[in-house]
């Protein structure tokens, strides 16, 4: 298989394959696709400990660098995911916060990792996006009001 061209590397403090398989186990068109082990001891490890991990978030190819203590994830960066329905946004929602993940504000969250996540339904999406001034601005205050996302919520403030 040819490597991708352009990967998104994520630093881990040893769990990169741990992430890597809750990822391909979580989301949609997600894989575990390679464990790359160290071929000789080196400062911060052994001969044999896993180094990088190669995997596919809903198709995005990603490496997972297991690089040590001392770097953390940070809002800077996020995956976003359009989910269809309530149903999806609730499964990828609680799947994340319900394995030592964290809740923030609008639909966000973070894994035990450090990784965050805009769990973001596609009527959310719509509705704060869309050519109705007033019904945008309604969806956008009532999401503003929300960790988890709750589309009955917003189709509720878009209708007034």
């Amino acid at each position: 298989m040819k490597p991708a061209k352009n990967m998104i590397c994520l630093w881990y403090n040893g769990d990169a394959e741990e992430a890597a398989r809750f990822y391909a186990e979580t989301f949609p068109d997600s894989s575990v696709d390679a464990v790359h082990r160290a071929p000789s001891d080196y400062p911060s490890g052994k001969e044999g400990d896993v180094i990088t991990v190669d995997f596919t978030v809903m198709g995005i190819p990603c490496i997972g660098l297991n690089g040590g203590p001392g770097i953390e994830h940070n809002i800077a960066f996020s995956f976003q995911v359009a989910t269809a329905d309530q149903e999806e946004t609730d499964r990828l929602w609680n799947a994340i916060v319900s394995n030592g993940g964290e809740e923030n504000d609008c639909g966000w969250c973070k894994d035990k990792w450090g990784v965050n996540w805009q769990i973001s339904p596609v009527a959310l999406t719509q509705a704060v996006f869309g050519t109705d001034t007033g019904a945008a601005k309604r969806a956008f205050e009532a999401m503003m009001e929300m960790k988890k996302i709750d589309i009955a919520a917003i189709e509720t403030a878009v209708r007034g």
